[in-house]
């Protein structure tokens, strides 16, 4: 709770080896001379400085990953675009197949990945890393360890240890909190730049606070430790009460406590709404306090807080900008919802600004009538552009032709608690189960890998997770039919519980199932697992066919591996259980064949 420049005299560390601590002022000077001493005050910048470094280091290093892996991709469709066999993209590359199995699809352990360790059906204790996020996550919890203790003697006496202790971690804290607001913020840049998805962000970034957390308390730890050692512990705590740089600093660290509490799994999964506006309002406490911790005193360290409030302020602007040019003008936007079978509603939005659709969208809804001012995200599962009518008048220049454009985009929204419950069960007591309301649509946020270069795609959706599926499907079928993608064979496997769930996307389907060439390219399997009777089980055409009962997935995906045409792409979207499945059948048949695993999830 105080600064480099007010340590205690004599608390400098020792460079090189065999250093020995200073203990005072002029114990230092008085020290062997052949020792040259350190200012704490430098190595602490020093070794913030290298933190940063570290993780743009890493940023690099994704950067260049990312170029190479969309120049291959680049390469390889236009290599396929006429090539009907693509047996050269086919062929796995043994080294790059045990990369992909041991470490970049690697859950933690043996399977276990997405899964939720549950305790109840309404409370969860999160998911497992995976095994590469595991050794990002514990090689920079061990930086930081080790930054935090660097360079100090810890043979020296007591309050003069405290004392840098409590420098260190304070302005390790500080620096920390700006890779933290960065991977919270929806517009982080990283996200399309590096290719890294907001899941894997907002996982970061749950650590990311967790971190910052422990070095907060263990700075305030530290400060009364080296206060007591003079005029004990209720002298140490009414100073701190007292003095307002210091209270503001313990505000600060019990707002960072509260914070990792309150976002736990446990808690954020059973109350989400209570616990998005608690965890911004201890979010913005955080900041202040750290604020005038720092301004009252003069610290320099303030100039690492300075990037973290413009980071959440651009972020904050951006979003509202986003929100205002998308759903005011023309009339603003219109929302139908519509009542589904299986506790799901069809939310339908008339944008009043036309945008260009990639399939994996996704998109945050904001219904005052139903959730006030909550926002939640959903996965664009559907886009249509239509003229509006506009008479007789006929467009004079590109912005007549853009004002006649009407973009719907449709979401499946699954009826739980909170906002989606309170939906489903407003649209099911409204006349005809619909009805037409008042919705903000903030997005469209980074779509998902684009498949076009993949000569065989196979797609899994579990239940909702259709939504992911669906518009690749249509994509990919275009794709096929116009000649540009590489794509020549096409599996949709979709998981539900009842037929009655076909209705979700029965209007869609029904348009993809009409496209040019379809027939061609795109096998179709529905599984039923709780079917009612063998009559619901019907299969349409040899191109779309039900079954009872759960896939074989590791079958199905083998099959597809012994005739795959080019690169086959895996992805999945659905329950933690059949992700984990699918990642598993991924990984088993890296060496039969070239094969990709894209994972489609949203944690909260």
């Amino acid at each position: 709770m105080s600064s480099p420049s007010n340590s205690t005299a004599g608390g400098n560390g020792t460079a090189g080896a065999g250093a020995g601590a200073a203990t005072g002022g002029a114990a230092a000077g008085a020290a062997a001379g052949a020792k040259a001493s350190v200012d704490p005050d430098v190595v602490n910048v020093m070794l913030s400085s290298y933190l940063l470094v570290v993780l743009g280091s890493i940023s690099a290093a994704l950067l260049v990953w990312r170029l190479t892996t969309v120049l291959v991709r680049y390469i390889r469709t236009v290599s396929s675009l006429n090539n009907d066999t693509q047996r050269y993209f086919a062929m796995p590359s043994h080294r790059f197949a045990w990369f992909k199995r041991n470490i970049q699809y690697a859950p933690l352990f043996r399977k276990r990945h997405n899964r939720e360790f549950q305790l109840s059906s309404a409370l969860n204790v999160g998911t497992l890393p995976s095994r590469l996020q595991f050794v990002f996550l514990v090689g920079y919890l061990a930086t930081n360890v080790a930054f935090c203790v660097i360079t100090i003697d810890f043979s020296g006496p007591m309050r003069t240890v405290a004392a840098l202790v409590r420098n260190r971690t304070g302005v390790l804290a500080v620096v920390n909190m700006i890779p933290l607001f960065l991977m919270a913020g929806r517009n982080n840049p990283l996200i399309n730049l590096i290719g890294i998805s907001f899941d894997t962000f907002n996982l970061l970034h749950r650590w990311l606070g967790r971190i910052v957390m422990l070095e907060s308390v263990a700075h305030a730890l530290a400060y009364l430790v080296s206060n007591a050692a003079n005029g004990g512990w209720n002298a140490a705590f009414q100073k701190t009460i007292s003095t307002p740089y210091l209270m503001w600093g313990f505000v600060a660290t019990c707002a960072f406590i509260a914070i990792s509490i309150q976002a736990a799994s446990i808690f954020r999964h059973s109350y989400y709404e209570t616990f998005k506006l608690a965890h911004i309002a201890l979010a913005i406490l955080s900041i202040i306090g750290v604020y005038y911790h720092l301004d009252i005193k003069k610290l320099p360290q303030i100039r690492y807080l300075f990037p973290v409030i413009l980071l959440w302020v651009v972020d904050r602007v951006a979003r509202l900008i986003r929100l205002g040019y998308r759903n005011i003008g023309a009339g603003g936007t219109r929302t139908l919802v519509e009542a589904l079978p299986g506790g799901a509603c069809r939310v339908t939005v008339t944008m009043a600004r036309p945008w260009e659709f990639k399939p994996g969208q996704h998109a945050y809804l904001y219904m005052p009538s139903v959730g006030y001012w909550q926002s939640h995200p959903f996965t664009v599962a559907w886009s249509d552009e239509t003229d509006a009518a506009s008479g007789e008048k006929l467009p004079m220049d590109r912005q007549d032709v853009l004002s006649m454009k009407k973009t719907t985009v449709s979401f499946i929204i699954r009826g739980r608690t909170g906002f989606t419950g309170a939906l489903y069960t407003k649209a099911s007591a409204s006349v005809d189960g619909k009805f037409s309301t008042k919705c903000f649509v903030e997005g469209p946020y980074r779509g998902s890998h684009r498949l076009h270069s993949y000569g065989t795609v196979m797609l899994f959706a579990g239940g909702i997770g259709i939504t992911q599926a669906v518009p690749h499907v249509r994509d990919l079928v275009a794709g096929y039919s116009n000649g540009t993608a590489a794509t020549r064979k096409i599996v949709l496997v979709w998981i539900i519980q009842t037929p009655e769930h076909l209705e979700w996307i029965r209007p869609w389907m029904t348009e993809i199932l009409a496209m040019e060439k379809r027939r061609e390219v795109l096998r179709i399997m529905l599984f039923v697992s709780r079917p009612r009777s063998t009559k619901e089980i019907h299969s349409p055409s040899s191109t779309v066919q039900m079954f009872p009962g759960r896939p074989n997935i590791d079958r199905l995906l083998g099959m597809e591996v012994e005739n795959q045409i080019g690169t086959l792409a895996v992805t999945v979207c659905g329950p933690g259980a059949l992700s984990d499945d699918v990642r598993s059948a991924a990984r088993n048949r890296q060496y039969q064949g070239s094969v990709d695993f894209v994972e489609e999830a949203f944690s909260w």
